[in-house]
This record gives C-alpha cells, structure tokens and sequence, in this order.
C-alpha cells in the first residue's frame, strides 16, 4: 500500500538508528522516532492541505455566504448552513460579526446556530490535523458526526423559537438593513477574484496558518514523544481507558480552555491513542476543543443572553458526549 509519507519514517528510522545508534524499541530511539516522523508529516499536510482550503474559500466571502442562508427554513438551512461551515474561515473573534451579519441578513436563529457550530468543530487544522495523524476514516467519520450536531442543534433551537434571549440591538440592525436602498445592497456584493488572487489568498492563509501554529504543533509532537516513549500503557488503559464510564465527560470538560492550543493537543492526543485511550474520548476531547472553546462563549455572551447561551452550550455538550460514547462503540 503506497504511504506518501514512508520518507519521513525511513528518514527518521535512520536517523535515530544510524545516527544515534538507538534501537526503535527503547524509551528514548521510540520518542525520538515519533518526533522525528510526524513534524514534517503534520507541516506537510498543514501548508498543502490549507493552501487548496484557503484557495477555495475565496469562493465564500461572509456576504456570500450570508445570501447563500438567507430565507433558508427550519432543517433544509440547517443542514445548508452545516455544509458550508466545513470550508469557510472561522476563528472566535468572528464569531459575533458573524451572528450579527446572518441575523441582521435574515438568516433564522437556528440556521445560525448551525454554522456557528460546524464552522469551527470542522476547521481545517482540526481536521488536517485528524487526517495526518489518524488516517482518512476516522476523519470522515468525525467530520459526519460533527456536521450532524450542528445541524440536530441548530434545528431544535429553531424548534424552541428562542429569539427572545438574543440581545435587542441584533434586532434592531436587522431593521435597518431592510431599510436599504438598491445601491447600498449592491456596495454589498463581494468583488469578482483573478484565480491569481484566490491562489494568493490560499498561499496567504497557508503561511498564516502555519505561522500562528507551528511552535504547538512541535510542542505537542514534543509531549506526544514523550508519552509515547515513556508512558506505561497500562496506566492510560487504567484511568482514561474503555473500562472508565467517566472518561468522555471529562476528556470533554478539560478540552473546554485548550482552544489555542488545538495545533499542540491532537499530537498529544495521537500519542494517548496509541497507548490504549479510546478514539471516541480523544475526539470527543477535540470536539470540545474547537466547538466550546471559552474565548468564543465570553465573545458571544455579548449578543445572547444567559438563557440562549446556556442552551447552546447544554445542547453542544450532551451531544459530544454522546458522540464519544458512540465512536466507542463503532470504532476498534
């Protein structure tokens, strides 16, 4: 079976054996290993992979996207909203303007809430991150699961007609954009792009990704080594293993603040695997890392009262953790 990535691991096999004259089955020639092979594997498919994502979201402009959801109803939007979330840019200091600009479009609540979820549970660090480091089923996998949550919560949030605990100002901006004039809207419409300038702005976000994540991507294959070299197998099988009922709610709470550090948790993450934590908890954990991040729910307390904000998170967190328990169950 081709493996594109078997130079690394011959380049690391040598150089760990050869160089260093360790033998790959002790604690330091096996961490050094891990390190040695999946920095240049993670790097490689960070710059490829969200070059080709970058290039393609210069498709998807928000104002776009914000006409692509308007007036779409109750489950057909969600399950719209969901799919383009995979391959649209999302961080949490887009999340206000973002649910600002779909409601001020007249995009539903629920529709919204739909994107809001999948846009950063699916982004593509996480989920290049997932590929490179678990293989494409287990990708694929994560990606239907968590475009399914997006799509079940920002449904029954619809369904519970929850508009009453947005803050009053979103409304009232949507007011005003129904109160424009034809050539306002057109000062709206995203400008046409060469295929030089979407290459650009793939190359950019490329370089920016790589940038902002590298150190905790070396950090984390740095801990990763660590565990992987030097962590007995029977001590993550004892506390975090299947045997333990508790360990997707918890892998789910202390993946909560771990939102920067998602580049630097998932090496790690691949290192417990391998040492016996079931799949479901790590991706539970990785859910929880990218969907309830604590940066985007202090940013979005500013347009949702505690009502609203408290049911998104309620909704989000039982259905992680019941997608932990069920990728338990499935994958072996």
């Amino acid at each position: 079976m081709f493996d594109p990535f078997y130079p690394f691991d011959w380049l690391a096999t040598q150089i760990v054996t050869q160089l260093f004259g360790l033998p790959l089955g002790s604690h330091l020639g096996s961490s050094l290993h891990f390190f040695l092979y999946d920095v240049p594997k993670v790097l490689t498919l960070l710059i490829v992979i969200s070059f080709l994502v970058g290039t393609f979201q210069s498709f998807l402009e928000p104002e776009r996207v914000r006409s692509l959801l308007e007036g779409k109803r109750t489950f057909i939007g969600n399950v719209l909203a969901a799919m383009v979330g995979i391959v649209t840019p999302f961080c949490s200091c887009s999340a206000v303007p973002l649910f600002i600009g779909f409601l001020e479009a007249g995009v539903p609540l629920g529709v919204t809430f739909s994107y809001l979820m999948s846009a950063p549970m699916v982004n593509e660090v996480a989920v290049i991150l997932l590929w490179g480091l678990f293989g494409l089923k287990v990708t694929l996998i994560y990606i239907g699961f968590g475009v399914g949550l997006a799509i079940a919560a920002g449904y029954i949030i619809g369904l519970l007609k929850l508009e009453k605990w947005v803050e009053p100002f979103v409304w009232e901006l949507q007011k005003s954009r129904q109160l424009m004039t034809p050539d306002d809207e057109d000062n709206l419409k995203p400008v046409s792009l060469t295929w030089k300038q979407r290459f650009e702005q793939g190359r950019y976000q490329s370089s920016e990704i790589v940038r902002s994540v590298w150190l905790y991507v070396v950090g984390g294959i740095a801990i990763g080594a660590g565990i992987h070299g030097y962590v007995p197998t029977d001590f993550i099988i004892k506390y975090a293993g299947a045997n333990n009922p508790f360990a997707v709610p918890i892998a789910v709470i202390l993946g909560v603040p771990l939102y920067a550090n998602i580049a630097g948790v998932m090496p790690i993450t691949e290192a417990l695997v391998n040492k016996g934590m079931p799949m479901g908890t790590v991706l539970a954990f990785t859910m929880a890392v990218t969907a309830l991040s604590l940066p985007e729910m202090v940013i979005l307390k500013k347009v949702l009262r505690p009502q609203l904000l408290a049911t998104f998170i309620g909704l989000m967190t039982m259905g992680i953790i019941s997608i932990g328990y069920i990728f338990n169950a499935i994958i072996i």
